[in-house]
């Protein structure tokens, strides 16, 4: 019966061993000292296991409060090592899996790589691969986006053992050529001795003898140097593998000669007890097939006590296998049997269902009456392993392929995402360039529209002049009149009565009495006329000052010849119009203008009343009508709104609409005082 062949870097040798507990005892509150004694108390043996229990839930009471930080992971990570030692497993696997959430919410990516390594402990524990595989095959992710080569090749040599486990011997093979490749980039002799040893122990089962002979001669290689620490006993281990190769090709005496230089390896038993055990076990097995009884049992029986005291389950059974079959052979068959039976015991309680095929294949072979129950048996079991191996194997290819669907459908769905983020900014885009096409033409049409109204402005301004000038010609033509009439009339009138009354001023008759009162009242015509030349001068003068207001007089003139409407008009004369810049008063006016076709379109008033006055500094044209209002909230504003607007603010002025329906409308449009620019 073959011994099961030992992986140094043992994949299951985690689950014996004591997560770490070291607990920084130095803290800076209550709250952490509260928290530092609940976690000593947990993770002491001394105290019941209820008690510990009650520790932890306390720690876990203190962390919870805490939030999702780099230290509350930290002490999450101490509470799953305390449920791990305890063997609280379902504990171990609810706090691990918040480790998993919080890790990945705070893009912790070396917390979530502790957390899949814990998770993967839980389902070796369990013995559930596959579920194992999954997080296995997460590190190697989460390793490769790292460029971690060292752990990433640690985390493949997980991997290829359990495929070996689990009978894929090429996907093993594969699986270990990968992590060489890592290793190229390193010297790792450690994880190089794992690898070859690994592959040295794959090649066996796959009766690649030469093969495995080849690569247990380079992990030899490697156990030899002088950097690898003695105590890590590499030399006794790649013997042990390559004595049981040996054994297979039916070589006993090779393999006897390979076991016996690997039991003298010094402070083996010391190091590593059991492979001591595992050693000791084998080379009586081969001096067993070899005949040479003289050191039998003693042999198997140092070797089973070892590793009863070690706990090794699958040493332990074929330990037993080895007694049994040695009794056989030596026709004690209550100890054949007795040892058989004590191996298919411990194969039940620890579950171990691989373990149990030589198991019953030897008490089929030392109980023969029993033999076809014990043949059921076995190939029930033997069935079911086959059936689990071909179903764990294409387990694994799938959860790669799914595994790498899911990614390829996530990067699917981020470069759709990204495709609709750069059609909506896309769409964005359009929309701001049409928004700004559309506001520069209007902002266009707007200038267009000032030029236009300037040019008209100009034009009027340029009228006003012409009109201007045309006053003055006649007021020029008017003050040649005057002059020439004082000139040839009332001067000829002063000089001759001048004359005629210093011809009379010494005469004291009665006549020339008379005649002075004629003259006198001469003088009184001359003033007269002389009073009318000033008023009609006076007139004039006004006129041409005040033109604007007869401008605006003159339109309502003719307004109230066109309007169906009473037109009601007051100007303050307080209002000094030369203080008014002439644009302003050409503004106002087209306002008045513009005011009147609404109110003749539209209004029906029946009255309408404008007002210009002065407040303060401010002059306040204001049009009012009693006709039938408007909306102006929800009008669309019309042009001629729009251009009143426009106009009084250009001007610096400020335009308000107040109108209801059936109540009229009131215009008021305020323009400030400033000086004519000269």
């Amino acid at each position: 019966m073959n011994e099961k062949i030992f992986f140094f870097f043992f994949f299951l040798s985690l689950i014996g061993c004591k997560k770490d507990n070291r607990v920084n005892t130095t803290t800076n509150n209550n709250r952490d000292d509260s928290l530092a004694y609940f976690f000593e108390k947990a993770n002491s043996d001394s105290i019941a296991y209820e008690s510990r229990q009650k520790y932890t839930q306390k720690a876990i009471a203190l962390i919870s409060k805490d939030k999702n930080d780099s230290m509350n992971r930290v002490n999450y990570f101490k509470v799953a090592n305390r449920y791990f030692n305890m063997k609280a497993m379902e504990d171990y696997k609810k706090i691990t899996s918040l480790l998993i959430e919080n890790s990945i919410k705070s893009k912790d990516t070396a917390a979530l790589i502790k957390a899949y390594g814990y998770m993967s402990d839980y389902y070796v524990s369990k013995k559930i691969y596959d579920s194992t595989y999954v997080y296995i095959y997460e590190l190697e992710k989460l390793y490769g986006h790292l460029k971690d080569n060292v752990n990433a090749s640690r985390n493949l040599l997980s991997k290829a053992i359990l495929q070996h486990n689990q009978s894929d011997y090429l996907g093993c093979e594969r699986t270990v050529f990968t992590m060489l490749k890592k290793l190229r980039l390193n010297n790792n002799y450690e994880m190089r001795y794992e690898a070859y040893n690994l592959l040295g122990i794959t090649y066996g089962e796959l009766a690649e003898y030469k093969l495995s002979k080849y690569y247990y001669g380079l992990a030899l290689d490697i156990a030899e140097r002088k950097e690898i620490p003695r105590e890590y006993q590499y030399k006794a281990t790649v013997l042990n593998n390559l004595g049981t190769l040996y054994r297979k090709q039916n070589k006993d005496d090779e393999a006897l000669k390979v076991f016996k230089k690997a039991l003298v390896q010094d402070s083996l038993f010391v190091d590593r007890p059991y492979i001591f055990a595992m050693i000791k076990d084998n080379m009586a097995y081969s001096e067993f097939k070899l005949g040479n009884h003289k050191h039998l049992p003693e042999l198997f029986l140092e070797a089973l006590k070892i590793r009863d005291s070690l706990n090794v389950v699958p040493g332990i059974i074929i330990n037993n296998i080895h007694l049994s079959e040695y009794y056989a052979f030596r026709k004690d068959t209550l100890k054949a049997i007795d040892y058989a039976k004590r191996a298919y015991n411990v194969a039940s309680d620890n579950n171990e269902v691989r373990e149990m095929l030589p198991v019953l294949k030897q008490l089929s072979n030392v109980e023969p009456q029993k033999a076809l129950q014990y043949s059921a048996e076995y190939y029930k079991i033997d069935d079911s392993l086959k059936l689990a191996e071909r179903r764990i194997k294409n387990k694994f290819s799938r959860i790669e392929y799914e595994t790498e669907e899911l990614v390829l459908e996530k990067n699917k769905l981020v470069e759709q995402r990204k495709t609709l983020i750069y059609i909506a900014l896309g769409i964005v885009l359009l929309g701001v360039f049409a928004y700004i096409i559309r506001s520069q033409a209007a902002k266009n049409k707007e200038l267009q529209f000032l030029q236009e109204q300037q040019q008209a402005n100009e034009e009027i301004y340029q009228l006003m002049l012409n009109q201007q000038n045309k006053i003055e010609e006649v007021r020029q033509l008017e003050k040649k009149k005057i002059a020439q009439d004082l000139h040839d009339g009332i001067l000829g009138k002063l000089f001759g009565t001048r004359l005629n009354l210093g011809t009379l001023n010494n005469q004291v008759d009665n006549e020339s009495i008379e005649s002075r009162k004629n003259y006198i009242e001469e003088l009184k015509i001359i003033e007269q006329e002389i009073r009318e030349i000033s008023h009609d001068l006076n007139s004039e003068k006004t006129a041409i000052f005040n033109n604007f207001v007869l401008m605006v007089s003159n339109f309502i003139e003719t307004q109230r010849t066109v309007c169906k409407a009473k037109i009601d008009f007051t100007m303050d004369p307080a209002i000094d119009w030369n203080a008014i810049d002439n644009m302003a008063k050409i503004n106002l006016y087209r306002i008045l203008q513009e005011a009147f076709q609404n109110i003749n379109k539209h209004a029906e008033a029946k009255n309408v009343f404008v007002t210009f006055a002065q407040i303060n500094s401010i002059i306040e044209l204001k049009v009012e009508d009693n006709g039938i209002g408007f909306n102006y909230l929800k009008k669309k504003k019309g042009i001629g709104l729009s251009n009143m607007r426009t106009r009084i603010n250009s001007s610096a002025g400020t335009m308000s609409v107040v109108s209801e329906l059936e109540k009229g409308a009131v215009l008021r449009f305020e323009l400030p005082i400033e000086k004519p620019q000269i």
